[in-house]
């Protein structure tokens, strides 16, 4: 009576461990999904920004013509080209900055404001979004959650290469 009751205590806490360990892995994931949805939309909102700037005249046609194009292609890419197309976007913000003319208009200087905001808070999207995947491959490393497939079928997730470019 004893054994058996030592049994199904034994199982209860193994089944209660699982479950603890897939709901964690799915309150994981989601980090992950959030976090990437919050770094998709500001690199979205940094190409719109691009946009304006190439409107005014704050630049001269050649780099006009290479930020339209770099904040185009940011904004269109499907997600195996994202990498390099945000790496060429952060390039051509980059000229842009460094070659830039020294007077600039209100708009424009408050387009640049804008832009150096929304930079500090894409870094800080990208640790937050790095720190979300790494925890969530680390979880999915565990025995547990490989041997009894807790995961199911979600995809595991992944870092992109312009996430460590300095923007």
């Amino acid at each position: 009576m004893k054994t058996a009751l030592l049994v199904i205590l034994i199982i209860l806490i193994c089944l209660w461990y699982l479950s603890f360990l897939a709901t964690r892995l799915d309150r994981l994931h989601h980090r992950v999904e959030t976090s990437w949805a919050n770094l998709d939309g500001l690199l979205q909102r940094r190409a719109a920004i691009a946009l304006e700037i190439t409107r005014s005249d704050f630049s001269d046609p050649a780099s006009t013509l290479l930020l339209t194009s770099a904040a185009y292609q940011a904004r269109e890419a499907s997600v195996q080209d994202r990498s390099a197309s945000e790496s060429a976007l952060s390039a051509a913000l980059a000229l842009l900055i460094v070659d830039g003319p020294i007077h600039a208009t209100a708009s424009e200087s408050a387009l640049l404001d804008e832009l150096a905001a929304l930079t500090t808070k894409i870094k800080i999207a990208i640790a937050i979004h790095t720190d979300s995947v790494s925890s969530t491959q680390l979880v999915r490393k565990k025995l547990a959650i490989r041997l009894f497939r807790l995961a199911g079928t979600a995809p595991l997730p992944v870092t992109y290469e312009f996430e460590s470019d300095a923007l």
